[in-house]
């Protein structure tokens, strides 16, 4: 069997082993594991602050290496990428780790990658094709059920388009586990929602054109939900496939 080669974005944080305590690359073992646990083999790409080039460096090559990709959960997106100023509920800005995604993304969209973006990398995603997003979500709804607190999940229900990638995996509605306190202002090109809460905030969407763009709101990992994962690799392994056979298109969505 083929065993696709996911990446999975990281983030940097002051971490404790043994007797050290550095910063470091770190990220929920549950990411990786569901990548693994569905027959992908997981590769962690780490931002990168001192490249030469930026912290974009080198991302081409990368995508180059991989057949599929993860954006993960974290920090909040510096508001400059949509071209706002930053308000004061904004926390954990890292522009290296912008940077970094933002030129995966472009990299592996440039393929037709498939790509599976959680949470932060929703929103990555939704800024890289010139989106906004609401800065702090509870102003817009009027109360904080999508994050009671930092570093807090909540249960959201959700539910999702018919006839889309997300309803295939998730199905007609589901309760998922939120802890975000932004979300989808204006839509990015050739994006689509495909899942809303109650209260109207997009949780979902896709990209049209593509074999496999979905951008969750919520953490799968959380709750050990291993569909997005396993359609992730499925996708992967025939986008391997069709790479290996030189049938994939180059030149990506439009913007």
């Amino acid at each position: 069997m083929v065993v696709p080669l996911i990446g999975v974005s990281t983030y940097v944080a002051r971490a404790a082993w043994g007797a050290w305590e550095r910063p470091a690359a770190v990220l929920p073992e549950t990411y990786y594991e569901l990548v693994a646990s569905a027959g992908g083999r997981p590769l962690l790409l780490p931002p990168l602050k001192t490249a030469t080039a930026g912290p974009g460096f080198g991302a081409a090559e990368v995508i180059a290496a991989l057949d599929g990709l993860i954006l993960t959960g974290g920090g909040d997106v510096d508001p400059a990428a949509y071209g706002e100023t930053a308000e004061p509920e904004v926390g954990g800005v890292d522009p290296v780790r912008d940077g970094s995604e933002q030129a995966l993304l472009a990299a592996a969209l440039a393929v037709d990658m498939p790509v599976l973006a959680i949470c932060r990398g929703l929103q990555i995603l939704n800024t890289e094709r010139g989106g906004t997003l609401h800065q702090h979500l509870p102003d817009v709804v009027g109360h904080d059920e999508h994050r009671h607190a930092p570093s807090v999940f909540g249960e959201v229900k959700v539910t999702t388009t018919p006839d889309t990638t997300t309803a295939a995996i998730f199905g007609a509605g589901t309760t998922v586990l939120c802890s975000h306190h932004q979300s989808i202002k204006r839509l990015g090109a050739g994006l689509t929602p495909t899942a809303f809460a109650d209260d109207g905030v997009i949780e979902a969407v896709e990209l049209a054109g593509t074999p496999f763009v979905v951008g969750v709101q919520w953490h799968p990992e959380e709750g050990g939900d291993q569909r997005p994962f396993a359609a992730l690799v499925e996708a992967a392994r025939a986008y391997r496939a069709t790479r290996a056979s030189g049938e994939h298109r180059r030149g990506g969505p439009d913007k």
